[in-house]
């Protein structure tokens, strides 16, 4: 069997935490904040976990997930 390739713009743009959590950056965040208040602010930029709805497809392109740190 050939060796399957991470799709590397996914693995640039999600972790995986210790317990196999993907984890992902929220949108929103890149411009216009400053009509956006401070504790919008605050909560955007925190990481969070992936949605039940999306896991299956960015499973796929990380297929060695669990050695990605």
């Amino acid at each position: 069997m050939p060796k399957l390739k991470t799709h590397r713009s996914a693995a640039k743009r999600y972790k995986v935490t210790a317990t196999g959590k993907i984890m992902k950056r929220q949108a929103g965040i890149g411009h216009l904040l400053q009509h956006k208040s401070e504790s919008r602010k605050r909560k955007i930029f925190k990481m969070v976990s992936v949605s039940e709805s999306h896991l299956k497809l960015v499973s796929k392109e990380l297929p060695y997930k669990k050695y990605s740190r």
